[in-house]
C-alpha cells in the first residue's frame, strides 16, 4: 500500500555491541541523509553524528534530547531479535510502527537483511508498505503479602525455576477452570508472534502471527502427556504453584518481572495494547520462516 509522502523521521535502536552494527551505523546514518529521511539517534550517539536524538532513560548523553518517541515515524532495531524486543519494549505504548534490520542469527522479528536496507528505506519513504498489529499479553502477578507486579510481553511470558530451584509444580486455569498440572522446569505463554521463539525450542508449534491464539508450553516436562496448547486470546491464563512451592521468577521477553512463590498467582490475558510492524518486503511470514529455520541447520 502507498501512502502519500510525508518527512519521515526515523529512531535508530542499534545494537552497539555487535561489531557490525558499529561498523554500519555511519552508513545507516549516511544513508538517510541521502534519501532526506530524519535519523534520530540514542542521546550518547547522536552528537557524535550530528543527528536529533531520542530519550534513552540511562542518564545524560551527548546531545539535546529533542525528538519524543510518540513523534517518530517509524522506530527500526539493527541487531538481533533481541534488539528487537527491547526496542519493543520502548514503544509498547507509544505511536510509532516498528521494523528490524537482523544483524543476528535468525532474525524472525528482525526480518529486513542489512542489504536490503537501502531498498526498504525507499519504500518507509515512499509510503510503500503495509502495517500488521501484533497482539501483546499482559501479566499481572497478584502475591500472598499484598504486593502487585504488572508487564507486557510481545514474544512471551515464562515462568520457570531458578538456577538452584527443584522441579516446579504448576497449577493451570482457563477462565477460571483448572485445566492442568504440570511437573516441569516451567512453562511458556507465547503470543503467535512468540512462537518461533522460546516456545519452538520447547516442543511448541510455529503459529502464523496475525492470529488471535496464545501457545502454552511447558519446558521439560516428567510426563508425555503434557504437550503445548494452543487457546484463543479471550480466554483469562492463571497459574499458581503447587506444593512443596519452589520459588520460580516470571519473565517478560527475558527481562525479570517478579519472583513467584506459595500462594501467589500469575494471570495473563490480551493486551488492549498492540504493536504495530512495518511490512516492507514482499516476502511472505511462511517464506521468511522456511528460510530462517533452514538457514539455522
Amino acid at each position: 500500500m502507498t501512502r502519500k509522502t510525508a518527512p519521515v523521521v526515523l529512531g535508530i535502536f542499534p545494537n552497539m555491541q555487535i561489531a557490525k552494527v558499529r561498523q554500519s551505523l555511519p552508513e545507516v546514518v549516511a544513508l538517510c541523509r541521502r534519501l532526506k529521511i530524519q535519523a534520530v539517534l540514542p542521546e550518547k550517539l547522536a552528537a557524535a553524528f550530528d543527528t536529533a536524538a531520542y530519550a534513552t532513560g540511562r542518564g545524560k548523553g551527548g546531545a539535546a534530547t529533542n525528538v519524543a518517541l510518540d513523534t517518530l515515524t517509524a522506530a527500526v532495531s539493527l541487531g538481533g531479535d533481541g534488539t528487537f524486543l527491547q526496542m519493543a519494549r520502548r514503544l509498547m505504548t507509544k505511536k510509532p510502527p516498528v521494523f528490524g534490520v537482523n544483524f543476528g542469527h535468525l532474525g524472525f522479528l528482525a526480518e529486513v537483511e542489512y542489504q536490503q536496507l537501502p531498498q526498504t528505506l525507499q519504500r518507509l519513504k515512499q509510503g510503500d508498505y503495509q502495517l500488521e498489529k501484533r497482539n501483546l499479553l499482559q501479566a499481572e502477578v497478584r502475591q500472598a503479602d499484598g504486593k502487585r507486579y504488572r508487564d507486557l510481553a510481545l514474544n512471551e511470558f515464562v515462568l520457570a525455576r531458578g538456577p538452584l530451584a527443584k522441579l516446579a509444580h504448576l497449577e493451570l486455569a482457563l477462565d477460571g477452570k483448572k485445566s492442568a498440572v504440570y511437573a516441569a522446569d516451567g512453562v511458556i505463554l507465547a503470543t503467535a508472534t512468540g512462537s518461533t521463539a522460546y516456545s519452538l525450542s520447547a516442543g511448541g508449534p510455529l503459529v502464523e502471527p496475525g492470529l488471535a491464539v496464545m501457545v502454552i508450553t511447558p519446558i521439560c516436562a516428567h510426563a508425555l502427556s503434557a504437550r503445548p496448547l494452543v487457546v484463543p486470546l479471550r480466554e483469562k491464563i492463571s497459574l499458581k504453584t503447587l506444593p512443596p512451592h519452589e520459588e520460580l521468577l516470571l519473565t517478560a521477553d527475558g527481562r525479570t518481572v517478579c519472583t513467584v512463590g506459595a500462594g501467589d498467582t500469575v494471570t495473563v490475558v490480551k493486551s488492549k495494547q498492540v504493536l504495530r510492524f512495518l511490512k516492507l518486503t514482499e516476502r511472505s511470514y511462511y517464506e521468511t520462516w522456511q528460510e530462517k529455520l533452514i538457514r539455522d541447520f
